[in-house]
């Protein structure tokens, strides 16, 4: 079934985001600074993989007992996550430089963290910034007929479970881009041309993919298998390990700011247009949580400034903590809502909270 077009409200007689731009252009301008990252993005890119790689080289050459390559793999995992946040998705959003080439191949580090630079640009650049929180077309907010992240999905049975299971099934998110999930979405965006920028051809997009697939297996499984004298199973247990422990990290980052009882899942009209502009939905359907904490702030990639994030995607999220007050100031001042918890772990709390009032099944809730 085809899924209806989406538009949002041009009406915005108040004229926020104008404002709210203005005032942000007006921060780099007076303060002369790039919008990209900076030195302190340089030094986390390091650090991420360090994190990431350092364990891998290590486990090849060191010939460490198993419980010490078991730890190391759980570091790669960290790594992995950091890098994803931090690096990668920066580069994707052309944030992390002001040259096209140092954003390509930092985007494209995403190809040694199991994904492809097209799905992942098509799924989150286009689909997710673009339709938030939005059912059937942010596909972000979408996990089969196994979780249920909206009000308007159908519930099952099972959901009512949810909140308990949920977690376990996060840390698979990596894993399954690495076998299944990068061939069914290349399908499928293909087929609805879908694109950020102009749209490969099919047999370039298709090789890419198939080479770089070759070579993530060839590197983080085949080569260990070749150099080390373990068992295969051990080999494969910790290739899964290093990606459940990226997957959790990943998911639970996401859900926090989207998946949570602060954020709306919004319905366009019969017409399909939605009733805010696209930035004053952003607002509505974004959250921040523990943005005064610097440990959440370093190491998640600005992902807890997710107000910030989803109406400046193309600013890097090293700056997302001195605009924030310029954003949090426009939208009291334009009555438009700021939503944010004031810790993590308020915000883990709420994200639990909601899956359970989710998986109630609707006849039944209050």
């Amino acid at each position: 079934m085809e899924k209806k077009t989406i538009r949002f409200s041009r009406k915005d007689p108040a004229q926020f985001f104008k404002t709210l731009n203005g005032r942000v252009n007006d921060y780099f301008k007076t303060n002369k600074i790039k919008k990209t990252g900076n030195w302190r993005l340089h030094i986390k890119t390091i650090v991420m993989f360090t994190l990431f790689l350092a364990p891998y080289f290590l486990i090849l050459t060191l010939g460490l007992p198993n419980w010490a390559n078991l730890l190391l793999t759980i570091v790669m995992g960290i790594g992995m996550a950091g890098v994803g946040m931090n690096v990668m998705h920066d580069g994707n959003h052309g944030a992390y430089s002001n040259k096209k080439w140092v954003n390509k191949f930092m985007g494209g580090s995403i190809y040694i963290l199991a994904g492809n630079v097209y799905n992942w640009q098509v799924q989150h650049n286009v689909l997710h910034h673009t339709y938030t929180n939005i059912h059937e077309h942010d596909e972000d907010m979408e996990a089969g007929r196994i979780l249920r992240f909206s009000k308007h999905t159908e519930w099952k049975k099972h959901h009512k479970f949810q909140h308990f299971y949920s977690v376990l099934l996060y840390g698979l998110l990596t894993f399954n881009w690495a076998i299944t999930t990068d061939f069914q979405q290349m399908y499928r965006y293909m087929k609805r041309k879908l694109s950020y920028g102009k749209l490969p051809s099919a047999a370039t997009n298709w090789t890419t993919l198939l080479i770089t697939k070759t070579l993530y297996v060839t590197i983080w499984i085949v080569v260990p298998m070749l150099f080390l004298d373990i068992a295969w199973y051990k080999i494969l247990l910790g290739f899964f390990v290093m990606h459940y422990v990226a997957g959790v990290i990943l998911s639970v980052v996401f859900q926090l700011a989207h998946i949570v009882d602060e954020a709306d899942t919004p319905l366009p009209d019969n017409s399909g247009t939605m009733k805010n502009t696209w930035a004053i939905h952003q607002l509505f359907t974004t959250v921040n949580f523990g943005t005064k904490n610097k440990i959440v702030n370093w190491f998640t990639g600005g992902l807890n400034h997710q107000v910030e994030h989803h109406i400046f995607p193309n600013i890097s999220h090293v700056h997302y903590t001195n605009i924030s007050k310029i954003v949090r100031e426009t939208a009291m001042e334009f009555n438009l809502p700021y939503n944010e918890y004031k810790t993590t772990r308020k915000a883990i709390i709420s994200h639990f909270t909601h899956l359970k009032e989710l998986g109630k099944q609707p006849a039944l809730q209050v």
